[in-house]
């Protein structure tokens, strides 16, 4: 029974990964390619380690396996989000079918920074610092 399970975790783990490759070489643009390489990635390695897990069953390479999968869960968002971000800033252009840039009203491309979303005047106002009038 336990082949079983073993089997069918590391062939879902390993068809996840060959998506996540197949979704790099054939989506048109970054956001959309890394969406596939974190996502499927990710979800094929967590079942690699699932299926490891079960195959030797030792405390210590289940906890190692665990470990791992905590690993890819918390890093593989934040490198994600890096890499777009990063790519975004370098000027990658976007597919000519993206339908939202929510982006481009709030990114500066002479100083690299994001407003707040907030319009021109309130977001002036809210950087100005206060005058204060002296106590009499």
């Amino acid at each position: 029974m336990t082949d079983i399970i073993v089997s069918i975790l590391l062939l879902a783990g390993a068809s996840f990964m060959v998506l996540a490759a197949v979704g790099i070489l054939r989506l048109p643009d970054l956001p959309t390619r890394m969406h596939a390489s974190t996502k499927a990635g990710a979800l094929g390695a967590m079942l690699t380690m699932g299926g490891v897990a079960f195959h030797f069953g030792d405390s210590t390479v289940v906890a190692r396996a665990i470990a791992i999968v905590i690993f890819i869960l918390l890093t593989a968002p934040i490198a994600a989000h890096v890499i777009g971000r990063a790519g975004y800033f370098t000027g990658t252009r976007l597919w000519s079918g993206t339908l939202k840039d929510e982006l481009r009203e709030r990114y500066d491309p002479i100083t690299h920074k994001l407003s707040s979303g907030l319009p021109r005047a309130a977001e002036e106002a809210r950087l100005k610092p206060e005058k204060t009038t002296p106590k009499q």
